[in-house]
This record gives structure tokens, C-alpha cells and sequence, in this order.
């Protein structure tokens, strides 16, 4: 947790809950983003980033500070997502980048914009969140986490309440079908053809 963290989170305690309001702005679009790739709807990752916010409000007394911040919040909203999903039984929708409000940082639909390099690193973006959205939910939501936001083994494990090894197994597999999965993607499309060895930078690209 940083020291930035902390004092915000001391002075909330202290009755100044407007220090809350700090913390919201500095993580909610960080969580938005995330949850919108792990859940696969812009509107369950809306409502679960408010949820998530809430809860940690109100449960801010009860954070320790043993791990980061944003990983609690995370694990509170990812939580609250899983809830409400049970309850309504909701199927989760793909992610259309060009229709999802989170994935439109992904085209630019003007060509004088486009020189060749951004063209091609726009469209393999576009094809690293198909592969994504391919993927099975429990190596998708590891995965994403890892890759994609940094987390460690031990923090995913506790997030999604699944056994350390079991997370490893699953980011393993992960990866290996992502690969598969880009393998096949790149290979379709001229555009973005490009070596094996450009496959293993791929996820981070899409950040």
C-alpha cells in the first residue's frame, strides 16, 4: 500500500470521509477498466465498481493495510459481482471494442490517424481482447489479473477464493491458450502477422 494510500485511508477513519473521495478518483477507472475485462459487460463492471466502492466504505475500518488497497477493493467489488450474478443469472456479453464504452480507446475511426505502426498495434490490441473474451471464464479472470494488472499468485488466490496452485495451474493453461488462440488470429490477418516471439508481448500491449 502506498504512504498516499494510507493517509487517505487514516484521515477517512479520523471522520474526514472526504479523503474517501480521493481514493475513488485515483482507482475507480483502473477498477472499470478491469472488471470490464474479467466480467465481460460494461454494465456488471459498472455496477460492481459502485457496489465495491460502497462496501469498501463502510468496511474500511476492518482493511489492515497486509495487502494493497486496490486489491481489497478489487476482491470486494470482484465479490459483489459474483453475488449479483448468481442472484440474476445474468450471461455475460463479449467485449465489442467498438461498442463497449471501456474498449473504445481501441479505434479510431479516422484515417488521418493512422499511420501504418498505430494501425497495426490498434489491431492487435482488437485481437488480443477477442482472444481474451475467448477464453474460458477461470483461466480469463486469473489471467487478467496476472498479465494485466500486476497482481501476485498469493492476491489472485485470495480474490477468487481458489487454491494457490490451483491459480498457477490455471494461468499456465491460461497462457498457453491465449497463445494458441493469437497464434490463429495473427495468422488470419495480414495486417498483424507477425513472429511467435511478438506473441509473448502481446497481452501487455493491450494495456
Amino acid at each position: 500500500m502506498t504512504n498516499n494510500d494510507q493517509y487517505l485511508i487514516q484521515e477517512c477513519l479520523a471522520g474526514r470521509t472526504e479523503a474517501f473521495d480521493q481514493l475513488v478518483l485515483k482507482y475507480q477507472d483502473r477498477l472499470f477498466r478491469t472488471l470490464v475485462r474479467v466480467l465481460g459487460s460494461s454494465d456488471d463492471a459498472r455496477d460492481a465498481a459502485q457496489e465495491g466502492f460502497t462496501q469498501a466504505f463502510f468496511k474500511l475500518k476492518t482493511f489492515r493495510g497486509t495487502a494493497a488497497f486496490y486489491s481489497w477493493l478489487f476482491r470486494i467489488s470482484f465479490n459483489a459481482a459474483i453475488t449479483q450474478k448468481r442472484k440474476t443469472k445474468r450471461t455475460s456479453a463479449t467485449i465489442d471494442p467498438q461498442e463497449n464504452p471501456a474498449g473504445t480507446w481501441l479505434v479510431d475511426t479516422n484515417p488521418a490517424n493512422h499511420p501504418p505502426e498505430v494501425a497495426e498495434l490498434a489491431e492487435r490490441k482488437k485481437l488480443v481482447h477477442q482472444a481474451l473474451n475467448e477464453l474460458q471464464e477461470e483461466y480469463r479472470t486469473p489471467l487478467i489479473l496476472r498479465e494485466l494488472e500486476g497482481m501476485s499468485y498469493g492476491e489472485i488466490a485470495e480474490i477468487t477464493e481458489i487454491p494457490l496452485g490451483t491459480v498457477r495451474s490455471r494461468i499456465f493453461r491460461g497462457r498457453n491458450e491465449l497463445k494458441q488462440k493469437l497464434n490463429t488470429l495473427f495468422q488470419d490477418d495480414p495486417v498483424t502477422r507477425v513472429s511467435e516471439s511478438d506473441h509473448e508481448s502481446s497481452i501487455s500491449e493491450s494495456k
